[in-house]
């Protein structure tokens, strides 16, 4: 009987290629994962919703600077080990995160606002009315 192999064109190209295209999972690394969030905008306001699971409030730090806006936050580890056991998979990180974006207009940094509660950041931040505004005539 005919020997039959199944063609298998990944699996062509991952044997000319060395073995690059399936490589086994890497559990040692942990990956740094980026704050994702949501900016809406009224006439008068800025809401920002982040999600920041596993972080303390207190690990948290925003900063306002005319319409730039930073957001940090530690994630701290919590691994166990125990003797005679060995890790796996590892997927839980730890380290610092960043954000930081530009807002179209100025935010009043007096009036700003912050709230976390479940892994959710919610930031209100009131624009800063133009002041400096001022109409000038043609002559």
């Amino acid at each position: 009987m005919a020997d039959i192999k199944r063609y298998d064109p990944l699996r062509e190209m991952d044997d000319l290629m060395g073995g690059l295209v399936f490589r086994p999972m890497r559990i040692s690394q942990p990956r740094i994962e980026q704050i994702k969030m949501d900016v809406r905008e009224d006439e008068n306001v800025y809401r920002i919703t982040a999600d920041i699971p596993g972080v303390s409030k207190d690990d948290i730090k925003v900063s306002v600077v005319d319409n730039a806006v930073t957001i940090t936050a530690e994630v701290k580890s919590q691994s166990e080990h125990r003797e005679g056991e060995r890790v796996v998979v590892a997927e839980r990180y730890y380290g610092s995160m960043s954000r930081s974006f530009v807002l179209p207009q100025a935010v009043d940094e007096e009036g700003a606002r912050a709230k976390y509660d479940n892994g959710v950041l919610t930031l209100t931040l009131p624009k800063r009315s133009n002041a400096r505004f001022r109409k000038i005539i043609v002559t």
